[in-house]
């Protein structure tokens, strides 16, 4: 028998490889032009200052990412609404027991990090056994689906078009339509939209694009818990498709190495039967 494993790693390992490649092809060169950018705009800004010296404007950019780092975005004032109001913790909340963690805003002193820690110890097994549940509720409807047709040969048709109307509706309600309300609420464009959505609900969460930190801009209360919610069934959603498409894939390798078995067992057998007879000898009683 044929293990597929050694060749999956190998495959594993060459996508990698593959995506550090291209991701270096796309970003290094713009990641140098904005960084030339950057160090041309500090010379022009020091020639318009005479009064301030290099030195002290480095300073002043290591306490802007100072602040950043800490959740407090450097433009506006302090009138800006507050990072950890109810809405905001609780997005942020929602943010570490699915294990997005955007790190645009983290706990600051010792007790909210001591208390992060244990809650996303309870909290990520929680927010595990609850999709777990939600995607058992969703197998559930499919299975009711294929029941209602008995005859043969209709049970295969109801469940491809049982499994299209799900992928086709949950790509519409998570992936598609929301990135038009982000564009519509943060200005973004409708590929940055998209962009977040998916990267949210895949859990990777970069944190270059969050929804409701734009000091400029004024949102209902509930903006960012309605987004919390929205996150926690498209994760349930995005979470099937991902194990429907690994269980592809793993059927795939285990058929494609069985034929081998096959063919190799097939070409054995054929040799054998290809070989003459060995001549009987009969032994008189």
């Amino acid at each position: 028998q044929i293990s597929w494993t050694p060749l999956l790693l190998l495959g594993y390992l060459f996508y990698l490889l593959l995506g550090a490649m291209v991701f270096q092809l796309l970003e290094k060169q713009a990641e140098t032009h904005f960084r030339d950018q950057f160090q041309l705009e500090k010379l022009k800004f020091l020639q318009n200052y005479t009064c301030l010296d290099r030195q002290a404007l480095e300073q002043f950019v290591q306490v802007l990412m100072e602040a950043w780092e800490k959740g407090v975005n450097p433009e506006g004032n302090s009138t800006n609404p507050s990072n950890w109001d109810f809405s905001n913790s609780f997005f942020f909340a929602g943010t570490v027991v699915t294990t997005i963690g955007y790190g645009n805003l983290s706990p600051s002193t010792v007790a909210g990090q001591i208390f992060c820690v244990f809650y996303a110890l309870f909290g990520v097994p929680l927010n595990l056994a609850f999709l777990n549940q939600l995607g058992k509720a969703l197998n559930a409807h499919l299975l009711t689906l294929e029941r209602w047709v008995q005859k043969p040969g209709r049970a295969q048709v109801v469940q491809t078009l049982a499994m299209t109307i799900f992928l086709t509706t949950g790509t519409l309600l998570f992936l598609v339509f929301p990135p038009l309300v982000f564009s519509y609420v943060e200005g973004w464009s409708y590929g940055e939209g998209f962009y977040f959505t998916f990267i949210t609900l895949s859990t990777i969460g970069f944190g270059d694009y969050v929804v409701g930190t734009n000091p400029n801009k004024h949102y209902i209360p509930v903006y960012r818990s309605l987004t919390a919610i929205w996150i926690v069934f498209g994760l349930a959603w995005l979470a099937l498709v991902f194990n429907v498409g690994a269980d592809l894939m793993e059927r795939f390798l285990q058929l494609k190495w069985h034929k081998s078995d096959l063919s190799l067992a097939e070409g054995d057998t054929t040799k054998l039967e290809d070989e003459p007879e060995q001549p009987r000898i009969h032994i008189p009683s």
